[in-house]
């Protein structure tokens, strides 16, 4: 890459944003950052405890220091969060610093890959269903906003995945 370009993924629970990131890293010899697991880092306890403790709220205000913070790196892969967008400076700031990738997926690959995720505060509920369906008309519009690439995750590989987004770059 002879421009040192971030390359940002956005996207909902479950749609593989960690895993394709990684992958896509490795591929282009990147960093790879997740924003959730820096958030982690930096407390030094899990996503839940932080939701738990500091509410929602609290919780955004830090992603969006670490995605602030982590998006003036050059030349890295991020992997944020489900919510990330929600917030209009960290849209803002993404698409300013990067190129960004919406990987979409379905409501039913999003419970079949989230079901078992106990690390998942806004899942921890009886109907998970209508929670992903209700964060889907929410945010489905952000992250087509924001999005420079679109990419559908269902029945492929992260492998897979990476290649068609490294093709859509031109790399």
């Amino acid at each position: 890459m002879a421009e040192k370009r971030n390359i940002i993924l956005i996207g909902p629970m479950g749609a593989g944003k960690s895993t394709i990131g990684r992958q896509l890293a490795q591929d282009l010899h990147l960093e790879f950052f997740d924003s959730d697991q820096e958030i982690e880092r930096r407390t030094g306890a899990d996503i839940n405890w932080v939701f738990d403790v500091e509410g929602e709220d609290g919780f955004r205000v830090r992603e969006s220091r670490v995605i602030d913070e982590l998006t003036e790196l050059q030349g890295i892969v991020l992997a944020t969060g489900g919510g990330a967008v929600i917030n209009k400076d960290v849209r803002n700031r993404i698409s300013a610093r990067g190129i960004v990738v919406y990987l979409e997926t379905t409501i039913e690959k999003q419970l079949a890959r989230t079901q078992k995720d106990k690390r998942r505060p806004l899942l921890q509920v009886d109907e998970p269903r209508d929670v992903l369906v209700r964060l889907a008309e929410e945010r489905n519009p952000l992250y087509e906003e924001v999005a420079d690439i679109v990419v559908r995750t269902d029945d492929q590989s992260a492998r897979s995945v990476a290649s068609q987004i490294i093709d859509q770059l031109g790399f």
